[in-house]
Protein backbone atom coordinates (compact mmCIF):
# COMPACT_ATOMS: atom_id res chain seq x y z
CA UNK A 1 0.00 0.00 0.00
CA UNK A 2 1.79 3.66 -1.52
CA UNK A 3 1.59 6.63 0.80
CA UNK A 4 0.44 8.85 -1.59
CA UNK A 5 -0.71 12.79 -1.37
CA UNK A 6 -3.79 13.42 -2.78
CA UNK A 7 -7.15 15.59 -2.73
CA UNK A 8 -6.98 18.57 -0.84
CA UNK A 9 -3.01 18.60 -0.63
CA UNK A 10 -1.52 20.53 1.55
CA UNK A 11 1.33 22.15 0.13
CA UNK A 12 4.61 24.15 0.11
CA UNK A 13 4.61 27.52 0.44
CA UNK A 14 8.63 27.63 -0.02
CA UNK A 15 10.37 29.03 -3.03
CA UNK A 16 10.85 25.24 -3.23
CA UNK A 17 9.17 23.36 -1.20
CA UNK A 18 9.86 21.03 1.40
CA UNK A 19 12.49 18.29 0.48
CA UNK A 20 13.61 16.85 -3.05
CA UNK A 21 13.42 13.22 -4.05
CA UNK A 22 13.80 10.40 -1.83
CA UNK A 23 16.54 8.61 -1.15
CA UNK A 24 14.87 4.82 -1.55
CA UNK A 25 13.73 4.35 -5.19
CA UNK A 26 11.00 2.30 -4.66
CA UNK A 27 9.37 4.65 -2.03
CA UNK A 28 7.22 7.45 -3.15
CA UNK A 29 8.58 11.14 -2.03
CA UNK A 30 5.86 12.28 0.46
CA UNK A 31 4.97 10.29 3.23
CA UNK A 32 1.72 12.27 3.79
CA UNK A 33 -0.01 12.74 7.21
CA UNK A 34 -3.35 12.06 5.46
CA UNK A 35 -6.43 10.42 6.58
CA UNK A 36 -5.61 7.09 6.14
CA UNK A 37 -2.39 5.07 5.58
CA UNK A 38 -3.40 5.73 1.93
CA UNK A 39 -4.68 3.27 -0.89
CA UNK A 40 -4.30 4.52 -4.48
CA UNK A 41 -8.25 5.08 -4.77
CA UNK A 42 -8.97 8.22 -4.74
CA UNK A 43 -9.15 10.27 -7.32
CA UNK A 44 -10.17 14.02 -6.44
CA UNK A 45 -7.83 16.80 -6.38
CA UNK A 46 -9.33 19.80 -4.46
CA UNK A 47 -6.78 22.36 -3.95
CA UNK A 48 -3.32 22.65 -4.11
CA UNK A 49 -1.16 25.24 -2.35
CA UNK A 50 0.01 28.31 -4.36
CA UNK A 51 3.85 28.13 -3.77
CA UNK A 52 6.18 31.09 -4.24
CA UNK A 53 8.63 30.50 -6.84
CA UNK A 54 9.06 26.70 -7.31
CA UNK A 55 5.93 25.27 -8.41
CA UNK A 56 6.21 21.82 -5.99
CA UNK A 57 2.36 21.34 -4.83
CA UNK A 58 3.44 18.79 -1.96
CA UNK A 59 4.55 19.25 1.40
CA UNK A 60 7.18 16.46 1.84
CA UNK A 61 7.82 14.97 3.96
CA UNK A 62 4.55 15.24 5.78
CA UNK A 63 5.34 13.39 8.74
CA UNK A 64 2.58 13.38 11.41
CA UNK A 65 3.51 15.85 13.72
CA UNK A 66 4.17 15.10 17.76
CA UNK A 67 1.74 17.84 19.26
CA UNK A 68 2.85 17.15 22.92
CA UNK A 69 6.61 17.77 21.82
CA UNK A 70 6.28 21.22 19.98
CA UNK A 71 8.37 23.81 21.18
CA UNK A 72 6.45 26.86 22.05
CA UNK A 73 9.52 29.33 22.27
CA UNK A 74 11.86 28.46 20.80
CA UNK A 75 15.19 30.84 21.43
CA UNK A 76 18.78 31.07 20.58
CA UNK A 77 19.92 29.67 23.80
CA UNK A 78 17.49 26.95 23.80
CA UNK A 79 19.12 26.39 20.06
CA UNK A 80 22.85 26.65 21.00
CA UNK A 81 22.11 23.66 23.37
CA UNK A 82 20.76 21.29 20.80
CA UNK A 83 23.48 22.01 18.62
CA UNK A 84 26.22 20.97 21.62
CA UNK A 85 23.79 17.94 21.68
CA UNK A 86 23.71 16.88 18.05
CA UNK A 87 27.38 17.58 17.43
CA UNK A 88 28.00 14.41 19.71
CA UNK A 89 25.52 12.36 17.89
CA UNK A 90 26.49 13.51 14.54
CA UNK A 91 30.67 12.97 14.88
CA UNK A 92 29.14 9.51 16.97
CA UNK A 93 28.07 9.10 12.71
CA UNK A 94 31.62 9.77 11.50
CA UNK A 95 31.09 13.56 10.74
CA UNK A 96 34.16 15.09 11.39
CA UNK A 97 35.05 17.54 14.42
CA UNK A 98 36.36 19.96 11.97
CA UNK A 99 33.69 19.49 9.21
CA UNK A 100 31.10 20.03 11.70
CA UNK A 101 32.67 23.18 13.68
CA UNK A 102 33.08 24.76 10.30
CA UNK A 103 29.53 24.18 8.85
CA UNK A 104 28.00 25.71 12.52
CA UNK A 105 30.59 28.31 12.94
CA UNK A 106 27.98 30.92 11.52
CA UNK A 107 24.43 29.38 12.30
CA UNK A 108 21.54 30.97 14.07
CA UNK A 109 18.44 29.91 14.56
CA UNK A 110 15.95 30.72 11.71
CA UNK A 111 12.49 31.87 12.66
CA UNK A 112 11.23 32.31 9.28
CA UNK A 113 12.05 28.87 8.61
CA UNK A 114 9.32 27.61 11.42
CA UNK A 115 7.17 30.42 10.55
CA UNK A 116 6.88 28.86 7.17
CA UNK A 117 6.69 25.45 8.32
CA UNK A 118 3.76 26.07 10.63
CA UNK A 119 1.41 28.03 7.92
CA UNK A 120 1.44 25.60 5.12
CA UNK A 121 -1.92 24.60 5.33
CA UNK A 122 -4.12 27.82 4.60
CA UNK A 123 -2.90 28.78 1.42
CA UNK A 124 -4.74 26.31 -1.04
CA UNK A 125 -5.02 27.00 -5.11
CA UNK A 126 -7.89 25.50 -7.56
CA UNK A 127 -5.76 22.24 -9.88
CA UNK A 128 -6.73 24.67 -12.43
CA UNK A 129 -5.32 27.64 -11.05
CA UNK A 130 -2.56 25.21 -10.42
CA UNK A 131 -1.90 24.05 -14.18
CA UNK A 132 -2.71 27.45 -15.46
CA UNK A 133 0.59 28.51 -13.49
CA UNK A 134 2.52 25.31 -14.36
CA UNK A 135 2.57 25.40 -17.98
CA UNK A 136 1.71 29.27 -18.40
CA UNK A 137 2.82 30.70 -22.29
CA UNK A 138 6.31 31.91 -20.49
CA UNK A 139 7.15 28.80 -18.60
CA UNK A 140 6.77 27.02 -22.13
CA UNK A 141 8.47 29.18 -23.72
CA UNK A 142 11.16 29.18 -21.34
CA UNK A 143 10.91 25.54 -21.77
CA UNK A 144 11.02 25.28 -25.08
CA UNK A 145 14.47 27.83 -24.82
CA UNK A 146 15.68 25.65 -22.62
CA UNK A 147 15.27 21.81 -24.42
CA UNK A 148 16.95 24.11 -27.23
CA UNK A 149 20.05 25.63 -25.38
CA UNK A 150 20.84 22.14 -23.97
CA UNK A 151 20.06 20.08 -26.74
CA UNK A 152 22.91 17.98 -26.94
CA UNK A 153 23.49 17.96 -22.93
CA UNK A 154 19.50 16.26 -23.29
CA UNK A 155 20.09 14.09 -25.70
CA UNK A 156 23.08 12.35 -23.91
CA UNK A 157 21.32 12.42 -20.83
CA UNK A 158 18.45 10.51 -22.30
CA UNK A 159 20.23 8.04 -24.28
CA UNK A 160 22.24 6.88 -20.80
CA UNK A 161 19.30 7.08 -18.86
CA UNK A 162 16.25 5.76 -21.08
CA UNK A 163 14.19 8.97 -18.94
CA UNK A 164 12.18 11.75 -21.74
CA UNK A 165 14.14 15.00 -21.81
CA UNK A 166 11.32 16.96 -21.95
CA UNK A 167 10.10 15.26 -18.61
CA UNK A 168 13.41 16.02 -17.73
CA UNK A 169 12.77 19.80 -18.76
CA UNK A 170 9.71 20.29 -16.84
CA UNK A 171 10.54 18.88 -13.54
CA UNK A 172 13.44 21.48 -13.57
CA UNK A 173 10.96 24.16 -15.26
CA UNK A 174 8.24 23.36 -12.44
CA UNK A 175 11.32 22.90 -9.07
CA UNK A 176 13.48 26.09 -10.19
CA UNK A 177 12.13 28.12 -13.31
CA UNK A 178 14.99 26.34 -15.09
CA UNK A 179 17.22 27.25 -12.53
CA UNK A 180 16.23 30.98 -11.63
CA UNK A 181 15.53 29.76 -8.15
CA UNK A 182 17.27 27.67 -6.82
CA UNK A 183 16.98 28.84 -2.92
CA UNK A 184 19.08 30.95 -1.05
CA UNK A 185 19.03 30.05 2.12
CA UNK A 186 21.65 28.21 3.81
CA UNK A 187 21.04 24.39 4.04
CA UNK A 188 23.21 23.48 6.69
CA UNK A 189 20.90 26.00 9.13
CA UNK A 190 17.56 25.73 7.91
CA UNK A 191 18.14 21.91 8.15
CA UNK A 192 19.10 22.42 11.42
CA UNK A 193 16.27 24.81 12.55
CA UNK A 194 13.86 22.27 11.33
CA UNK A 195 15.89 19.47 13.51
CA UNK A 196 16.04 21.52 16.63
CA UNK A 197 12.06 22.24 16.23
CA UNK A 198 10.57 18.65 17.40
CA UNK A 199 7.30 18.26 14.91
CA UNK A 200 9.98 16.42 12.03
CA UNK A 201 13.06 16.49 14.08
CA UNK A 202 14.17 12.94 13.32
CA UNK A 203 13.54 13.11 9.62
CA UNK A 204 15.30 17.00 9.23
CA UNK A 205 18.50 15.72 12.05
CA UNK A 206 18.87 12.66 8.90
CA UNK A 207 18.84 15.37 6.30
CA UNK A 208 21.39 17.25 8.48
CA UNK A 209 23.77 14.57 9.12
CA UNK A 210 23.61 13.63 5.32
CA UNK A 211 23.94 17.24 4.53
CA UNK A 212 27.30 17.62 6.59
CA UNK A 213 28.88 14.35 4.46
CA UNK A 214 28.11 15.93 1.57
CA UNK A 215 30.18 19.21 2.62
CA UNK A 216 32.86 16.09 3.84
CA UNK A 217 32.96 15.22 0.34
CA UNK A 218 33.55 18.21 -1.17
CA UNK A 219 31.33 18.44 -4.05
CA UNK A 220 30.02 21.63 -2.99
CA UNK A 221 31.75 24.30 -1.02
CA UNK A 222 29.94 25.53 2.22
CA UNK A 223 30.06 29.17 0.96
CA UNK A 224 27.40 27.22 -1.83
CA UNK A 225 25.69 24.81 -0.09
CA UNK A 226 22.46 26.66 -0.36
CA UNK A 227 18.96 25.89 -1.03
CA UNK A 228 15.32 25.93 0.13
CA UNK A 229 14.34 27.37 3.14
CA UNK A 230 13.07 23.74 3.95
CA UNK A 231 16.61 22.03 2.87
CA UNK A 232 16.21 21.37 -1.02
CA UNK A 233 18.48 21.68 -3.22
CA UNK A 234 19.86 22.35 -6.66
CA UNK A 235 18.10 22.94 -9.97
CA UNK A 236 15.40 20.08 -8.81
CA UNK A 237 15.52 20.08 -5.64
CA UNK A 238 16.91 16.81 -3.90
CA UNK A 239 16.88 16.62 -0.36
CA UNK A 240 20.42 15.53 1.08
CA UNK A 241 19.54 11.84 1.57
CA UNK A 242 18.12 11.39 -2.35
CA UNK A 243 21.77 13.34 -3.31
CA UNK A 244 23.50 11.17 -1.59
CA UNK A 245 21.76 7.72 -3.14
CA UNK A 246 21.03 9.24 -6.34
CA UNK A 247 22.86 11.88 -7.61
CA UNK A 248 25.17 11.74 -10.31
CA UNK A 249 28.56 13.47 -11.48
CA UNK A 250 28.08 13.40 -15.48
CA UNK A 251 29.97 16.39 -16.62
CA UNK A 252 33.39 13.86 -15.39
CA UNK A 253 34.61 16.92 -13.52
CA UNK A 254 35.04 14.46 -9.90
CA UNK A 255 32.04 16.03 -8.30
CA UNK A 256 28.37 15.89 -8.29
CA UNK A 257 27.34 19.21 -8.31
CA UNK A 258 23.67 20.51 -8.66
CA UNK A 259 24.07 23.74 -7.43
CA UNK A 260 26.82 24.68 -10.22
CA UNK A 261 24.95 27.17 -13.13
CA UNK A 262 25.80 24.77 -15.33
CA UNK A 263 22.64 22.18 -14.75
CA UNK A 264 24.63 19.04 -16.32
CA UNK A 265 25.14 17.11 -12.80
CA UNK A 266 21.36 17.93 -12.03
CA UNK A 267 19.58 17.12 -14.74
CA UNK A 268 21.60 13.94 -14.84
CA UNK A 269 20.71 13.03 -11.37
CA UNK A 270 16.91 13.32 -11.79
CA UNK A 271 17.01 11.34 -15.05
CA UNK A 272 18.89 9.09 -12.84
CA UNK A 273 15.94 9.12 -10.16
CA UNK A 274 13.01 8.63 -12.57
CA UNK A 275 15.11 5.66 -13.90
CA UNK A 276 15.54 4.22 -10.76
CA UNK A 277 11.86 4.07 -10.28
CA UNK A 278 10.66 2.35 -13.28
CA UNK A 279 10.61 5.47 -16.17
CA UNK A 280 9.82 3.82 -19.63
CA UNK A 281 10.81 5.16 -22.06
CA UNK A 282 8.11 7.11 -24.70
CA UNK A 283 4.96 5.91 -22.60
CA UNK A 284 2.98 9.35 -21.72
CA UNK A 285 2.31 10.07 -18.58
CA UNK A 286 -1.27 10.07 -19.02
CA UNK A 287 -4.01 10.81 -22.19
CA UNK A 288 -6.78 13.82 -21.76
CA UNK A 289 -10.06 11.50 -22.25
CA UNK A 290 -14.06 12.11 -22.69
CA UNK A 291 -15.92 10.34 -20.00
CA UNK A 292 -19.33 9.14 -21.70
CA UNK A 293 -22.75 9.97 -20.20
CA UNK A 294 -24.26 7.17 -17.85
CA UNK A 295 -20.12 6.63 -16.73
CA UNK A 296 -20.09 4.79 -13.60
CA UNK A 297 -17.73 7.03 -11.80
CA UNK A 298 -16.70 4.21 -8.93
CA UNK A 299 -14.24 2.86 -11.57
CA UNK A 300 -12.24 5.88 -11.50
CA UNK A 301 -9.93 4.17 -8.82
CA UNK A 302 -6.25 4.36 -9.43
CA UNK A 303 -6.50 0.42 -8.02
CA UNK A 304 -8.60 -0.79 -11.19
CA UNK A 305 -6.10 -0.92 -14.16
CA UNK A 306 -7.26 -1.74 -17.42
CA UNK A 307 -5.86 -1.31 -21.15
CA UNK A 308 -7.18 1.72 -23.06
CA UNK A 309 -8.84 -0.67 -25.62
CA UNK A 310 -10.55 -2.00 -22.42
CA UNK A 311 -11.51 1.55 -21.60
CA UNK A 312 -12.81 2.45 -25.02
CA UNK A 313 -15.55 -0.43 -25.34
CA UNK A 314 -16.46 1.69 -22.21
CA UNK A 315 -16.88 5.03 -24.28
CA UNK A 316 -13.80 6.14 -22.90
CA UNK A 317 -11.83 7.56 -25.84
CA UNK A 318 -9.13 10.44 -26.31
CA UNK A 319 -11.02 14.11 -27.35
CA UNK A 320 -11.18 13.28 -31.25
CA UNK A 321 -13.47 9.78 -30.54
CA UNK A 322 -10.03 7.69 -31.15
CA UNK A 323 -9.18 5.07 -28.45
CA UNK A 324 -6.13 5.88 -26.75
CA UNK A 325 -3.05 3.70 -27.93
CA UNK A 326 -2.58 0.38 -26.08
CA UNK A 327 0.88 1.92 -24.18
CA UNK A 328 -0.11 -0.32 -21.04
CA UNK A 329 -2.58 -0.26 -18.41
CA UNK A 330 -4.22 2.54 -17.46
CA UNK A 331 -6.36 3.80 -14.65
CA UNK A 332 -9.12 7.19 -15.23
CA UNK A 333 -8.24 10.03 -12.57
CA UNK A 334 -10.78 12.82 -12.50
CA UNK A 335 -8.47 15.29 -10.80
CA UNK A 336 -11.47 17.90 -10.57
CA UNK A 337 -14.62 15.56 -10.24
CA UNK A 338 -16.93 14.96 -13.36
CA UNK A 339 -17.00 18.17 -14.64
CA UNK A 340 -13.43 18.37 -14.87
CA UNK A 341 -10.95 17.80 -16.85
CA UNK A 342 -10.12 13.15 -17.59
CA UNK A 343 -7.00 11.67 -17.57
CA UNK A 344 -6.07 7.77 -18.76
CA UNK A 345 -2.60 7.82 -16.62
CA UNK A 346 0.06 5.42 -17.63
CA UNK A 347 2.72 3.85 -15.05
CA UNK A 348 4.95 7.04 -15.98
CA UNK A 349 2.30 8.78 -13.91
CA UNK A 350 3.15 6.44 -10.92
CA UNK A 351 7.05 7.06 -11.56
CA UNK A 352 6.74 10.93 -11.71
CA UNK A 353 4.64 10.29 -8.16
CA UNK A 354 7.63 9.21 -6.75
CA UNK A 355 9.42 12.53 -7.45
CA UNK A 356 6.25 14.81 -5.57
CA UNK A 357 2.88 12.55 -4.94
CA UNK A 358 0.52 15.49 -5.20
CA UNK A 359 -1.56 14.53 -8.46
CA UNK A 360 -1.58 18.44 -9.47
CA UNK A 361 2.04 18.13 -9.20
CA UNK A 362 2.31 14.76 -11.73
CA UNK A 363 -0.34 16.44 -14.15
CA UNK A 364 1.84 19.88 -14.23
CA UNK A 365 4.41 17.97 -14.82
CA UNK A 366 3.20 15.72 -18.08
CA UNK A 367 1.30 18.43 -18.94
CA UNK A 368 4.24 20.56 -19.32
CA UNK A 369 6.47 18.35 -20.97
CA UNK A 370 3.55 17.95 -23.62
CA UNK A 371 3.51 21.44 -23.77
CA UNK A 372 7.11 22.06 -24.40
CA UNK A 373 7.07 20.02 -27.14
CA UNK A 374 4.47 21.22 -29.09
CA UNK A 375 0.82 19.65 -27.59
CA UNK A 376 -1.38 22.27 -26.74
CA UNK A 377 -3.61 23.30 -23.40
CA UNK A 378 -5.71 21.07 -21.95
CA UNK A 379 -8.97 21.07 -23.92
CA UNK A 380 -11.99 20.01 -21.47
CA UNK A 381 -13.27 22.57 -19.19
CA UNK A 382 -12.65 23.06 -15.32
CA UNK A 383 -15.25 23.84 -12.88
CA UNK A 384 -14.04 27.14 -12.68
CA UNK A 385 -17.03 28.84 -10.79
CA UNK A 386 -15.55 26.38 -7.48
CA UNK A 387 -13.04 28.16 -5.42
CA UNK A 388 -10.74 25.69 -2.91
CA UNK A 389 -11.47 25.11 0.60
CA UNK A 390 -9.93 26.21 3.09
CA UNK A 391 -8.38 24.40 5.71
CA UNK A 392 -11.25 25.43 8.33
CA UNK A 393 -13.95 24.49 5.83
CA UNK A 394 -12.07 20.77 4.77
CA UNK A 395 -12.15 19.95 8.34
CA UNK A 396 -15.90 21.41 8.46
CA UNK A 397 -16.64 19.38 5.86
CA UNK A 398 -15.26 15.76 7.33
CA UNK A 399 -17.35 16.89 10.43
CA UNK A 400 -20.54 17.14 8.81
CA UNK A 401 -20.01 13.97 7.00
CA UNK A 402 -19.01 12.03 9.86
CA UNK A 403 -22.02 13.57 12.00
CA UNK A 404 -24.50 12.07 9.64
CA UNK A 405 -22.95 8.94 9.42
CA UNK A 406 -20.34 9.60 6.50
CA UNK A 407 -17.32 8.31 8.65
CA UNK A 408 -13.71 9.61 7.54
CA UNK A 409 -12.15 8.53 10.16
CA UNK A 410 -10.12 11.94 11.14
CA UNK A 411 -10.99 15.72 11.05
CA UNK A 412 -7.43 16.67 10.09
CA UNK A 413 -8.16 19.04 6.91
CA UNK A 414 -6.62 16.82 4.32
CA UNK A 415 -8.87 15.09 1.82
CA UNK A 416 -7.81 12.01 1.23
CA UNK A 417 -8.79 8.35 0.04
CA UNK A 418 -11.02 8.00 3.48
CA UNK A 419 -12.95 11.25 3.00
CA UNK A 420 -13.11 10.95 -0.63
CA UNK A 421 -15.17 7.75 -0.31
CA UNK A 422 -17.45 9.47 2.31
CA UNK A 423 -18.00 11.93 -0.16
CA UNK A 424 -19.14 9.45 -2.73
CA UNK A 425 -21.11 8.00 -0.24
CA UNK A 426 -23.02 10.88 0.56
CA UNK A 427 -22.82 11.88 -2.86
CA UNK A 428 -24.72 8.27 -3.82
CA UNK A 429 -27.39 9.09 -0.51
CA UNK A 430 -28.59 12.04 -2.53
CA UNK A 431 -28.59 10.89 -6.04
CA UNK A 432 -25.37 13.03 -7.24
CA UNK A 433 -22.99 12.03 -9.18
CA UNK A 434 -20.54 9.55 -6.61
CA UNK A 435 -17.42 11.17 -7.96
CA UNK A 436 -16.27 11.94 -4.70
CA UNK A 437 -15.08 15.78 -5.68
CA UNK A 438 -14.86 17.62 -2.04
CA UNK A 439 -16.00 20.69 -3.80
CA UNK A 440 -17.92 23.60 -2.08
CA UNK A 441 -21.08 22.14 -3.24
CA UNK A 442 -20.73 19.30 -1.70
CA UNK A 443 -19.58 21.05 1.60
CA UNK A 444 -22.89 23.58 1.22
CA UNK A 445 -25.22 20.50 0.79
CA UNK A 446 -23.40 19.32 4.01
CA UNK A 447 -24.66 22.07 6.11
Amino acid sequence: MRIRLIASVLVSMCGSAQAGPVDQSVRPLSRAADDSQVSRSAVSLVSVVAPQNSLRPALRPAVTPKPETLINAATQSGFNEWIRGFRTRALRQGISADIFDRAFANVQYEADVIRRDRNQSEFTKTIWDYLDSAASDTRVNNGKAALRKHGSLLDRIEAQYGVDKDVIVAIWGLESAYGTFRGSNPVIGSLATLAYDARRSDFFEEQLVEALKILHSGDVRLANFKGSWAGAMGHTQFIPTSYQSLAVDFDGDGKRDIWSDDPADALASTANYLAKNGWVKGMPWGVEVRIPQGFDYTLANRDILRMPSDWAKMGIVDLDGNAVPDHGSASVLLPAGAKGAAFLIFKNFDVIETYNTADAYVIGVGHLSDRITGAGPIRSDWPREDRALSFAERKEMQRLLTAKGFDTKKIDGKIGPLTINAVRAFQTSIGDVPDGYASLNILKKLR
